[in-house]
């Protein structure tokens, strides 16, 4: 194998790990679905039949091992989340919490990063394949980015508090879906209450829409300030790009700028 073929062989194995395969087949194809490759499998043994008393399974019990209803999990995580009285609680409460299936394919839990005491608060949708492999939000290419806008305003991650809505990083960075969304809610809600920052930024379109109910997409929403209520106070927030969008649309960066300039200004009059 000449070098060239040698490295673009790595950079196709690099790809396929984080697109989220995780096992091969043979080179030849092969329907693992026809009439033939089932006559070839052992039949399986009966089952043995086993007399107990019938008793009606709870509505929409989840077969062991499968997650449980959506609307069954999203209960289950508001309880959790209100029973946490701190942020180390809410992070060992997610650590154990078993009502969204992405932990079963995320290496670890991406809670947090930075000052939980800090006066202002970064929320983006998910971690990516590098937040998974640190378990810290923000790390990657977009995350350097950020740490440079955060340092245009005179900030630093010891300044600031960073998180995504959901904790765990969706196979091959897809997109989260609704239901995940609104299982992961209650703790990035209870996570910002905890952390109780003056000025909460939604980093993106998804987390704007998640957090503060908007329907517009971010460049019809970034720059606008709104209300976020968590139960006890009202915190003001607002709506910029996430980093990664910029890297991807560099012009826009000088609209992030603005956002930033106005997060400076609304953290010196707080």
């Amino acid at each position: 194998m000449t070098p060239d073929h040698a490295r673009a062989a790595r950079e196709l194995l690099a790809f396929y790990a984080e697109a989220g395969v995780d096992a091969s087949l043979g080179e030849q194809p092969l329907d693992r679905l026809s009439a033939a490759q089932i006559e070839k499998a052992p039949a399986a043994p009966a089952p043995r039949t086993v007399e107990a008393p019938h008793v009606a399974p709870p509505p929409r019990a989840a077969p062991d091992g499968a997650p449980a209803a959506p609307e069954v999990a999203v209960m289950a995580a508001r309880e959790a989340a209100r029973s946490a009285a701190s942020l180390h609680e809410l992070r060992d409460i997610l650590m154990k919490f078993e009502g969204c299936a992405l932990r079963t394919t995320a290496k670890q839990l991406v809670f947090a990063d930075g000052n939980p005491q800090a006066r202002v608060m970064f929320v983006g949708e998910a971690p990516g394949r590098e937040e998974d492999l640190e378990g810290l939000p923000f790390v990657g290419r977009s995350g350097k980015l950020l740490d440079l806008m955060i340092a245009a305003i005179g900030l630093d991650r010891g300044g600031a508090y960073i998180a995504n809505i959901i904790p765990w990083r969706p196979p091959g960075n897809r997109t989260p879906t609704p239901q995940e969304s609104q299982i992961c809610l209650p703790f990035i809600q209870r996570q910002i209450e905890l952390a109780n920052p003056d000025v909460l930024v939604c980093l993106g379109g998804p987390a704007s829409q998640t957090l503060l109910g908007v329907k517009e997409g971010i460049k019809r929403t970034r720059g606008r300030w709104f209300a976020f209520h968590t139960g006890t106070r009202e915190i003001r927030a607002v709506a910029t790009f996430h980093p990664a969008y910029l890297l991807r649309s560099p012009l826009e960066k000088r609209f992030a700028w603005r956002d930033f300039v106005a997060i400076r200004k609304a953290l010196s009059e707080a």
